[in-house]
């Protein structure tokens, strides 16, 4: 019979058994996760926030009203250096910034690759990262692809999956207010009249 890795009042099934939430039996701790479905933790993402000014949005697009336009907004404003990168724009400016068409044509240093791309996009991405020297690759809200986090690991970058840089930055910084949250305002009354 497989044995089933339990932590107090918790129940980790690795079979068809399960010890019951609230059993008593022997703790057993889990093995840790493997390096590419850990993402890097809030004091990892300060630090890289803290440390890297320079970001490479692969796929920022011109359209106002897609996510990446409004991050970008958002992180100029901050005073970060953004980079667009896009095929489909190259030659021409996103918020007054030229666009390339891929990783490789910047010609300065980036920090952060910051990917608002399919999934399946990524590990190409992640490879031209590596291949710039890029410290980190930085995977949007929806963005996970394990095989190109652990690329990048191995080559050494540190990596962030699923998580927004804009609302990171506001987390840590206090920008939330920015778009409604984190305002000191406990209730959702709305003062009539």
């Amino acid at each position: 019979m497989a044995s089933t890795p339990t932590l107090p009042n918790r129940t980790f099934a690795s079979g068809s058994e399960a010890t019951p939430l609230g059993a008593s039996g022997p703790s057993k701790t889990l093995p840790p996760l493997p390096a590419a479905l850990a993402t890097a933790g809030a004091a990892e993402r300060l630090r890289i926030l803290t440390d890297h000014k320079t970001i490479a949005m692969v796929g920022l697009s011109a359209d106002p009203m897609r996510p990446s336009h409004f991050a970008a907004i958002y992180m100029l404003a901050e005073g970060y250096d953004v980079i667009p990168v896009n095929p489909r724009y190259a030659g021409q400016a996103i918020l007054g910034q030229p666009v390339y068409a891929s990783l490789a044509e910047i010609p300065r240093p980036v920090g952060i690759v910051d990917v608002f791309r399919k999934p399946q996009d990524v590990p190409p991405i992640a490879e031209e990262a590596i291949r710039i020297g890029a410290p980190v690759l930085w995977l949007q809200l929806g963005v996970v692809n394990e095989e190109a986090a652990a690329t990048a690991r191995a080559a050494g970058l540190d990596v962030v999956m699923d998580r927004c840089v804009k609302i990171e930055h506001a987390r840590f910084f206090g920008g939330l207010n920015l778009v409604g949250m984190n305002t000191g305002v406990v209730t959702a009354r709305r003062t009539v009249g």
